[in-house]
């Protein structure tokens, strides 16, 4: 009896680290997109410490991919519509770049 407590110990130990490094996850510090213009690398790290509430892009959830919805649904806008309305809109407020090639600096799509 005393073995299986100390293995459900362990075992409840192992789980509670488990879901705290999975609740700690962020998502990958940098995102490429792929874009006509040129490839985009987005620095999510360095937006998540300017954006409070993640739904503010993640409108959908967290780890719903942008692209599943826009381009692909009739009623959702367009990938680059969206993205343009959202990035640009913020970056106009906020003083980041607004020209295409600020962004748009890898590889054409």
């Amino acid at each position: 009896m005393k073995k299986f407590l100390i293995l459900f110990v362990a075992v409840t130990m192992v789980s509670v680290a488990a879901m705290a490094v999975i609740a700690d996850d962020k998502g990958p510090a940098e995102v490429k997109l792929p874009a006509s213009m040129g490839e985009i690398t987005f620095n999510h790290a360095a937006h998540q410490g300017r954006v409070a509430d993640c739904a503010t892009c993640h409108h959908k959830g967290v780890g719903v991919a942008c692209r599943s919805c826009h381009g692909v649904k009739a009623e959702a806008p367009k990938a680059k519509k969206a993205f343009h309305k959202r990035c640009k809109g913020c970056h106009k407020k906020q003083n980041g770049p607004t020209k295409c090639k600020q962004c748009h600096t890898g590889p054409k799509g």
